[in-house]
């Protein structure tokens, strides 16, 4: 069971990635090698089945703060590790990095990106990211869910960056929202460009209990996955997704 937080949040962490000084938010230059979105969609795969419903519809001010994390950053050699993938469960394949499951690996490209677009988009966006890949306790300040649960009663956006486990076991890309606050424009426009998974799904998970939404960027499995594991396809592949994932938070501020 976890245990309730102190109400004072923890100290300020030295782990944050820098953020810009004005916010005159604009939509990123599109990429022309970036496949546009279809269904089913060239470059994120198939969207989750799940029934999600919701709608986002509070308005956020333009300089909303918005933090970054990647998923499963905290908790590698513990039962919440995060996907291997296609390639190395099944397939039999070396991981990416032998200290970290690969969903983490990938989550790690892409948080990096993201915050990187998204300032130079004009965001009021950071990333933050663990001092170690194994803190068990979930109530440690420099977990993941401490810190968004003290960023998210701030007004902070919080999103968690991961890839969904290969079918059978995946359900495909979509939102899984937070369920601690009434959901914004920013939840709505990342829904409508992943998909939606149901507000509680699973009986409501630990992350959005505390204010994470967390997006399921793509099941990791072929195509995607192969797209990103090829040294000629994979800075280009990890760009792409960024920039989907920052089009829907300037979209969801403008």
């Amino acid at each position: 069971m976890v245990l309730a937080q102190a109400a004072e949040g923890p100290p300020e962490p030295k782990n944050w990635l820098p953020s810009p000084s004005t916010h005159n938010v604009a939509a990123p230059t599109p990429n022309p090698s970036c496949p546009h979105a279809g269904i089913p969609d060239p470059l994120l795969g198939p969207r989750t089945k799940q029934p999600g419903r919701w709608v986002g519809d509070q308005a956020v001010r333009q300089n909303l703060p918005i933090v970054v994390m990647a998923g499963h950053a905290d908790s590698q050699r513990l039962a919440s590790a995060g996907t291997p993938g296609f390639a190395v469960d099944v397939k039999r394949q070396p991981p990416m990095d032998p200290a970290m499951r690969d969903e983490l690996f990938w989550n790690f490209r892409v948080q990096k990106a993201v915050v990187r677009l998204g300032q130079q988009a004009g965001l009021n966006i950071r990333g933050y990211r663990p001092p170690t890949l194994t803190i068990p306790n979930d109530n440690d300040p420099r977990t993941n869910w401490s810190q968004a649960r003290t960023l998210s009663a701030r007004g902070t956006y919080v999103l968690e960056i991961h890839f969904d486990a290969y079918r059978p076991h995946g359900f495909g890309s979509g939102l899984i929202p937070a369920i601690n606050r009434p959901l914004s424009r920013v939840d709505e426009a990342l829904g409508r460009a992943f998909g939606r998974f149901p507000r509680n799904f699973r009986g409501g998970l630990g992350g959005p209990r505390r204010g994470i939404g967390i997006l399921e960027i793509g099941m990791l499995e072929p195509p995607l996955e192969n797209k990103l594991r090829n040294p000629s396809t994979r800075d280009q592949t990890v760009e792409c997704l960024a920039q989907r994932v920052v089009d829907a938070l300037v979209k969801g501020v403008s």
